[in-house]
């Protein structure tokens, strides 16, 4: 394909915004790590929290490198070595995004806590700033890598799908491995130092807790980064593949322009996050959602610009718009859901006066009735997306997933800085800091736990749009031109779609339980063993918990990551491209409505702990207080291991029926 003028100047514009929003990288980068770093004390606990991240994350990439030339090999053989190509760079753009905003992260916590003790204003910047890295680390590299490939391969969408095959490869291992170790570390400091010994979180004395803050960053920043890493990538390719017959092939840059004026607004939006002392949760949650809405109102501007200028549709605007409201939207009734201001998470923490079997039953009902407004809204935004597309449906409902990333550049901010408070407040309990001190970083976790709530709805929302319209790329790729759905292969193939997000939520959930229970024993026997830890004479051994979640999150993650690339390609070549498409339609579904339930279960068990803690119904250490624990362990890995881990899945199994699309055909069992 030959570029012309039109599209050269569209993507040398998303060009310069990745090079202009690397730019800011390094300043921010700079003026997050210029700041004060604290005292001798508290400079310790980090180092020894980044040594811990560092070592995983390396162990994990390690592993991971392996596998990336393995299945590069496999590409280059059985398709072309330009797909090939693309796999591996887009596994190596996602895995530096997720460890740049890890190793931002895990220096930012002990200037955050520094910066808290002057203020919650400081305090909210410090943290905010080191997030803002996250996101602008995560369009700036996934805008550089698929531009350069565009110019490379002169626009051919098709090798540029591998991109997004490496990019969701790397995400669900870094999902996985990352939500293993931080919630097995979590669970078990929190089950065996708060439950059976009665100390704070965090408090030094714990012997995981080292392992605990740790974990908040290969999990919660260098995972969630990845993860959205993918669902960026994923959307912009699925809108661009599926928009070459779109006003003569205008469709295929006009993602890239969607996403590169959203990567302006966002960065304008940095701007707008200030928070007063003595701010309120809710204050402080309208602060950020001022920020984002800003954003959201810029892209509409910018996108506006580029419909005018470009001479597309006005009805492709306004699928942005149902992409870009359908987002705010899920991310509002995620607030809603989660958050303890408001009534489902204050009803979660009531029900903890009568035990904690009472706590997990309301939660699991809040989670469930939740699921309410996220598929209205998605369901809404596919119908309106289909009717203002026309003949181009299904490429304006990746248009709209498109739309709802736009503004990841900060809606991704406001979630990767919780995980910085999280460990600001562990520091600052580990470091004696005045109890203001530990009150404002609290403030600050509590709000981070709604906001990576909340980004978890968009990854999860966007998840279904870009995966159909991958399924829809996928379908045309494969030559199908209908689907059975009373077919012979249809059904089963539906059904075990339908199936594999239990299956692999089961999987990942059993292996946070072994590492948990790994952790527990440990612990328990540090408290029994090692004498002088309860009067603080003697330091816990903080390394041995470190090693175990490191091994176990490694060995665990194996076999529910390599689910999904190998169940669509035995589906595809057992039973064929008919199968197929039944699976991923099965999978999307039920992926969608289990992957919202648990995020938003977790999300409001952990804010039901943290209302108890500001000290309604006893306070911390009360019997309420002690349900709440346990039923923020259930949530755990609901809402940081398993839940957003299947958003991942439904679009890794669907790039990988993608990318293998022309090598499926009737099937192997219907040739006899």
């Amino acid at each position: 394909m030959v570029i012309d003028m039109i599209e050269t100047a569209a993507i040398g514009f998303a060009l310069a915004v990745a090079v202009l929003a690397l730019i800011y990288l390094v300043v921010q980068i700079g003026r997050v790590l210029g700041m004060d770093n604290g005292n001798q004390t508290m400079q310790e606990i980090a180092a020894a929290i980044q040594e811990g991240a560092a070592a995983f994350l390396n162990r994990e990439y390690t592993f991971l490198a392996g596998f990336v030339v393995v299945v590069a090999i496999i590409i280059a053989v059985f398709l072309e070595w330009q797909i090939a190509f693309s796999f591996i760079l887009g596994a190596i753009a996602s895995g530096a995004a997720g460890y740049l905003g890890m190793f931002i992260a895990v220096r930012a916590n002990v200037r955050t806590a520094a910066a808290a003790s002057k203020s919650l204003d400081d305090g909210l910047r410090v943290a905010f700033n080191s997030g803002s890295i996250m996101g602008m680390a995560v369009v700036s590299f996934s805008l550089l890598g698929m531009t350069i490939l565009y110019f490379l391969f002169d626009g051919d969408i098709r090798y540029i799908t591998g991109f997004g095959f490496g990019a969701s490869s790397i995400a669900l291992f870094a999902r996985v491995g990352g939500g293993i170790y931080t919630k097995a570390a979590d669970v078990g400091a929190d089950l065996v130092g708060k439950v059976e010994q009665g100390i704070p979180e965090d408090d030094p004395r714990n012997p995981a807790v080292i392992a605990d803050n740790v974990g908040d960053n290969v999990g919660d920043v260098a995972g969630m980064g990845a993860d959205l890493f993918e669902s960026y990538s994923g959307s912009i390719i699925a809108a661009a593949t599926l928009g070459a017959v779109v006003a003569d092939g205008v469709g295929i840059i006009l993602p890239f322009l969607v996403a590169a004026v959203g990567v302006i607004a966002a960065l304008i939006g940095t701007f707008l996050v200030r928070a007063d002392e003595g701010a309120s949760q809710e204050d402080l949650l309208g602060v950020l959602r001022r920020s984002i809405y800003a954003a959201s109102a810029l892209v509409l501007v910018f996108t506006a610009a580029v419909v005018a200028i470009i001479g597309v549709g006005w009805n492709f605007f306004a699928v942005v718009l149902v992409g870009l409201v359908a987002g705010n939207g899920i991310g509002w009734f995620t607030e809603y859901f989660t958050s303890y201001t408001e009534k489902p998470t204050q009803g979660i923490a009531q029900k903890a006066e009568t035990g904690s079997a009472t706590l997990i039953i309301e939660g699991l009902a809040v989670g469930m009735h939740s699921t309410l407004p996220p598929v209205l809204i998605v369901a809404v935004a596919i119908m309106l997306a289909l009717w203002l597309g026309g003949d181009n449906g299904l490429f304006a409902v990746a248009l709209a997933g498109v739309g709802m990333l736009s503004t990841l550049g900060i809606t991704l901010a406001t979630d990767a800085y919780g995980p910085v408070a999280d460990n600001a407040g562990g520091i600052a309990e580990m470091s004696d800091l005045p109890d203001e001190v530990r009150d404002r970083t609290d403030a600050l976790d509590s709000l981070g736990n709604t906001t990576a709530a909340t980004g978890k709805g968009f990854a999860i929302g966007s998840a279904v749009l870009t995966a159909l319209a991958l399924m829809a790329a996928y379908v045309q790729a494969a030559n199908i031109d209908t689907l059975d759905l009373l077919g012979a292969t249809m059904i089963p193939g539906l059904l075990v779609g339908a199936m594999l997000p239990y299956l692999f939520a089961a999987l990942t959930m059993t292996a946070v339980g072994k590492a948990a229970y790994e952790i527990v024993l440990e612990v328990r026997r540090q408290f029994a063993e090692i004498p002088g830890i309860m009067e603080r004479t003697t330091k816990p051994d903080y390394k041995t918990c470190v090693a175990i979640s490191t091994q176990s999150a490694l060995r665990e993650m194996i076999v529910p990551g390599a689910l999904a690339v190998v169940v669509p390609l035995f589906i595809g070549f057992l039973l064929g491209a008919q199968a197929l498409a039944g699976m991923l339609l099965g999978a999307i579904v039920s992926g969608f409505v289990l992957a919202v339930m648990m995020a938003n279960s977790g999300g409001a068990w952990d804010n039901a702990k943290k209302w108890i803690e500001t000290g309604v119904m006893g306070g911390k250490g009360s019997d309420a207080h002690k349900a709440a624990v346990v039923g923020d362990t259930v949530g755990d890995p609901f809402k940081d291991t398993s839940g957003p881990a299947l958003n991942i899945l439904i679009k890794l199994m669907s790039i990988v029926s993608l990318v293998f699309a022309s090598e499926f055909g009737a099937g192997l069992l219907n040739m006899f």
